[in-house]
């Protein structure tokens, strides 16, 4: 088993740990996540209509 695929296997581990043992904390983070990509496509948005 190489490197990549162990450490892959780690942090799928790892995250369903967390998912299990912390199911609110789990979807903070991803409702987090989804608002910091949000508000990234937003200000890329908002650069290039700024160009225009």
């Amino acid at each position: 088993m190489n490197v990549k695929k162990l450490v892959t296997l780690l942090v799928v581990a790892l995250v369903v740990f967390f998912i299990l043992t912390n199911p609110t904390g789990a979807s903070n983070s991803v409702a987090n996540i989804g608002n910091i990509l949000y508000n990234a496509a937003q200000s890329v948005t908002t650069f290039f209509t700024s160009l225009l």
